[in-house]
């Protein structure tokens, strides 16, 4: 797992790019956002992605921590989140995700509390 790798999901997420972002997965790659739902597949991904950036004028990522184990990876981070009305909300955050083989994602879910960005 390189950090070259994790700079490309973050800046494909940070251009609220979910086709982009999508493209990551393998085809039952499954991704868990919050307390949501997990979502299976990159269709379903970049549905379920796309939808929430509709929520969004954007967000960016700051890596705060980062550690990689074979083909996992976890990182703690602050994401500010610019929302509709033009208020700016920072919430502490983790990613975890795990790659195939072939160096797509095969699992990967983000842990955060989703209520002060809809407050």
């Amino acid at each position: 797992m390189s950090t070259e790798f994790a700079s490309k999901v973050f800046a494909l997420v940070d251009a609220t790019d979910a086709a982009g972002f999508s493209r990551l997965f393998t085809p039952q790659g499954r991704m868990r956002f919050a307390n949501n739902e997990p979502m299976t597949g990159p269709e379903e991904i970049e549905a379920g992605v796309g939808g929430f950036f509709g929520t969004i004028k954007g967000l960016r990522h700051t890596i705060i921590h980062e550690w990689h184990h074979g083909s996992d990876a976890i990182f703690e981070e602050m994401v500010d989140y610019y929302r509709l009305d033009g208020e700016t909300v920072t919430i502490p955050a983790v990613t975890i995700w795990r790659v195939d083989d072939d160096g797509l994602i095969d699992d990967f879910r983000v842990y955060f509390d989703l209520a002060p960005l809809f407050a």
